[in-house]
């Protein structure tokens, strides 16, 4: 029973570790990665298209001077001075301002997905390296185990209880363990380098990672109901909001525009006149309206309106199913893990109690060094099953982690 409850505190502890160590590298792999920074940009862009949409038409300034002066009663019109300033229909710049908003929001959307596809990569990345790592060390292990064998098999020798052979064989399996350790090694390596690009930082900076992880004794607690508050879900919500929000703006561009405006004429005095209103200039103010007749284009506006919400709606859908599918492949690659890994756990056991059998009988004076090989062999095997156990439990986890946290 304490041997049970040591391993369990030690999940703890390396989960901890592990955690923190990971939130360190997603953080700095956020601050830094450029395709998050261009998406932010492009959020900035679309933030600033809000502001943009408080505007209203062009101020409409008119000077005309007439060449050949019309006379009047009151005298001859010398130039014409016009402004006017059209303005939408009451709520047009609020709905303009609205759509903006709204498209907005889907590009933060897409911030929070770039971020969790990036979390789960660096994620992925890291239980890689760390399996990696964790092979090496086993490797080691095993080398200088089988250096110990290779010793046992030269006392044999010397006393005829072995062969050269023996040992030639146990240093071929060590030449072939280091082999397979020096092959690791280049794979941690170009791992580590695709690690540094998620962070987007030098690729020779040395990564840190756990030795050890350990598959908690229970699992943790999955809301499929939260798979519906995913991102990639709630984009096509706001999709649908910012169509939402198109069509309230194109009802309101489809009204009328009313202008405002004033002429001013100035008249020269009459010489051979005198008369109260001799010269006076002409000053008029005016007021018009701007009517869609033919509003053909606002019609198909909202036509197409109707059809991209539609397609949004399926759209949604068919991205639901794909994470549905997503995520119950991914809880049941995490359950085939734990089978696995209890299953190499016993397997590990039973070659170490036969290792231990041979080792006594070696005591006794008898020992088969080809026995010891497929003793060692079934060890490594399983110890590396075990650590690919640990690496896919976790990655299926971060799998479940994106669909659901």
């Amino acid at each position: 029973m304490r041997y049970v409850i040591v391993i369990v505190l030690a999940f703890f502890a390396l989960a901890k570790t592990n955690a923190q160590d990971l939130t360190t590298y997603i953080q700095e792999a956020e601050k830094n990665n450029p395709e998050i920074q261009a998406f932010e940009l492009r959020y900035n862009i679309a933030e600033e298209k809000v502001n943009e949409a408080d505007w209203l038409p062009n101020t409409v300034v008119g000077v005309g001077y007439f060449i050949s002066e019309p006379e009047t009663r009151t005298g001859a019109q010398r130039a014409r001075f016009s402004v006017k300033q059209m303005l939408p229909w009451f709520g047009t710049i609020s709905a303009r301002e609205n759509y903006a908003s709204s498209i907005a929001e889907t590009q933060y959307v897409d911030i929070v997905i770039m971020k969790r596809k990036l979390a789960l990569s660096v994620s992925q990345s890291y239980y890689k390296l760390y399996a990696i790592r964790a092979k090496q060390l086993v490797l080691e292990k095993n080398i200088d185990l089988l250096e110990t064998y290779e010793r046992l098999a030269l006392t044999s020798v010397e006393v005829d209880k072995a062969s050269a052979v023996d040992v030639l064989r146990l240093q071929i399996r060590q030449n072939e363990l280091v082999q397979q350790k020096e092959v690791l090694e280049q794979d941690y390596l170009a791992e580590q380098t695709a690690f540094n690009n998620l962070l987007n930082r030098d690729e020779d900076i040395a990564v840190t990672v756990v030795e050890e992880m350990f598959i908690p004794d229970e699992d943790a607690l999955i809301l499929t109901e939260n798979l519906q508050l995913n991102p990639e879900l709630i984009k096509y919500d706001k999709l649908f909001e910012s169509v939402e929000q198109s069509e309230l703006l194109n009802q309101k561009e489809s009204a009328p525009n009313i202008g405002f405006g004033l002429d001013y004429v100035p008249v020269s005095e009459r010489p051979d006149m005198n008369f109260s209103d001799n010269g006076k200039d002409i000053v008029m103010p005016m007021v018009s309206i701007s009517i869609p007749i033919f509003n053909n284009k606002y019609k198909s506006v909202t036509k197409q309106n109707e059809l991209k919400q539609l397609e949004i709606k399926s759209q949604k859908e068919e991205r639901l199913n794909n994470l549905e599918t997503r995520l119950a492949q991914a809880i049941y690659n995490r359950n085939t893990m734990r089978i696995k890994f209890n299953v190499q756990t016993d397997n590990l056991k039973q070659a170490n109690d036969a290792e231990e059998i041979l080792i006594k009988n070696y005591e006794t004076g008898t020992i088969d060094f080809n026995d010891v090989l497929d003793v060692q062999e079934l060890q490594l095997r399983f110890q590396i099953n075990l650590i690919e156990s640990n690496r896919g439990y976790y990655t299926e986890y971060a799998i479940i982690n994106y669909l659901t946290k």
